[in-house]
């Protein structure tokens, strides 16, 4: 079907780089879109995630320059700093293992509860444990050598791979919160532009974060838009099969 509300979402959002500065944004509206983010597919249900909501007025005036002296930054309402949080993937896995026993509470468990009790209780720590040596890193690289000779594996070994996962699923949440703000009549624009260290140091996030992006959220103006929107032609970037 063509036409479709959520086809008019997708092309309504744009990066707007300019907001009105007479014009709230209310803060019902920042927190549902923050629980539709909460809704997004990710990696193994790991949510390692975390959504920094800043609407505090001193803080958005202290992130201005940390962003580069964005436009986008000096005018936003509010900003939502993605936050990845692989450090925590132990307590999120906990927290996944415990609602399957939960599930199965006094009965034995099926054979599909079973497995979900293997894959948050042992597959997890494989796919994500770090150690001062390296052991776990180098046993992850073995496996994936060994498993992958015969069939197809997940190749999951290094730190790199564990950051892709985990950034990729943070950006998905990203990009549902900001077609939710397109929804309900706002705008926003992702900012790659600006200084992580100073960043998580204002925010006072731990070391084991990171910034996946940073989302201004406001008003859009006609000046917050620079130009048509251009995008490579569908048979450049789509290839089937």
């Amino acid at each position: 079907m063509h036409g479709t509300v959520f086809e008019e979402i997708v092309n309504q959002r744009r990066s707007n780089r300019a907001f009105d500065e007479s014009v709230e944004v209310p803060d019902e509206v920042i927190r549902k879109g923050l629980e539709l983010a909460i809704l997004s597919p990710n990696s193994s249900n790991m949510q390692l995630w975390e959504f920094h909501w800043i609407s505090d007025k001193e803080l958005l005036k202290a992130m201005h320059p940390l962003c580069l002296k964005q436009s986008a930054a000096r005018t936003a309402k509010h900003m939502v700093a993605f936050v990845t949080r692989q450090d925590l993937w132990k307590k999120h896995a906990r927290w996944n293992y415990n609602n399957v026993m939960q599930t199965i509470g006094d009965r034995e468990p099926s054979k599909r509860e079973k497995r979900g009790l293997d894959y948050y209780g042992k597959l997890m720590p494989v796919v994500y444990r770090q150690d001062w040596f390296g052991f776990s890193t180098l046993f992850r690289r073995i496996l994936c050598f060994v498993m992958g000779l015969k069939d197809p594996f997940a190749r999951i070994s290094g730190s790199r791979d564990q950051k892709v996962i985990v950034h990729k699923s943070c950006a998905l949440a990203a990009q549902t919160f900001m077609l939710s703000m397109t929804a309900m009549g706002y705008d926003t624009c992702p900012m790659e532009g600006f200084d992580p260290v100073r960043v998580k140091k204002l925010l006072k996030l731990p070391k084991g974060a990171e910034i996946n992006m940073i989302v201004a959220v406001g008003k859009g103006t006609e000046a917050g838009i620079h130009g048509e929107r251009k995008r490579l032609p569908f048979d450049e970037v789509v290839f089937r099969y």
